[in-house]
């Protein structure tokens, strides 16, 4: 199977550099996981980026892992660990992770915000492009037709939604 990619968009009325550190911060991540993912931050090797406040939060620079676990179906008790590494960071534009070990086949994540102005608001537009392979050939072709393609739509919907909650209830 060849690698595939989605793509997500949204914009939150809130300034890039709020939004920004919320996202390269590891630990807000389960924050905005469905809670039928159960994911739970194992360990998290930090290198900060260059510039970072030394007395800001844990951000993720290039280099740094993340190892999350998380139920591999809501109506499976079984859980699955994730190595994720960051690979790109320039301040207020992307950050990207790559899989390391996980489900995947390949998987590669690129989180860009760009500064928008909507109706007189300073916000920012987030967008996510996920390249993956589930790999395992036809059955990892049908198995992202019938499941894994539509649980990372669910995913990033819920992902939008709770954004917005966060960001209002920490501003």
């Amino acid at each position: 199977m060849a690698a595939r990619q989605l793509e997500f968009a949204q914009w939150v009325p809130f300034p890039i550099e709020t939004v920004f550190v919320f996202f390269a911060n590891p630990e807000n991540l389960p924050r905005i996981m469905p809670p039928a993912t159960g994911t739970n931050l194992l360990e998290l090797k930090l290198i900060p980026p260059p510039g970072a406040a030394a007395d800001g939060p844990a951000l993720a620079g290039v280099g740094s892992q993340i190892i999350t676990s998380f139920r591999v179906s809501p109506y499976l008790f079984v859980r699955a660990e994730w190595i994720a590494e960051i690979t790109e960071f320039e301040w207020n534009h992307h950050f990207a992770d790559e899989q390391r070990r996980g489900p995947f086949k390949l998987f590669h994540h690129r989180h860009e915000l760009a500064a928008e102005i909507r109706d007189s608001v300073r916000g920012t537009t987030v967008r996510d492009v996920i390249t993956y392979d589930v790999g395992f050939g036809g059955l990892g072709k049908l198995l992202d037709k019938l499941f894994i393609r539509r649980q990372m739509q669910k995913t990033f919907a819920y992902r939008q939604k709770q954004l917005s909650i966060i960001l209002s209830e920490a501003g």
